[in-house]
């Protein structure tokens, strides 16, 4: 299980660094990603 969830946090940061066009933009990108993750672990 934390293998598949490894796998799919890389995907997805991957997806998110892809898809900003700067490095403001990937900042933001990178701290909604570490609420999001924070919020699940807190579930």
């Amino acid at each position: 299980m934390a293998r598949k969830f490894l796998t799919a946090l890389v995907i997805t940061g991957s997806l998110a660094m892809a898809a900003c066009n700067t490095v403001r933009g990937a900042g933001e990108d990178l701290g909604s990603a570490a609420n999001a993750t924070e919020n699940a672990i807190n579930k």
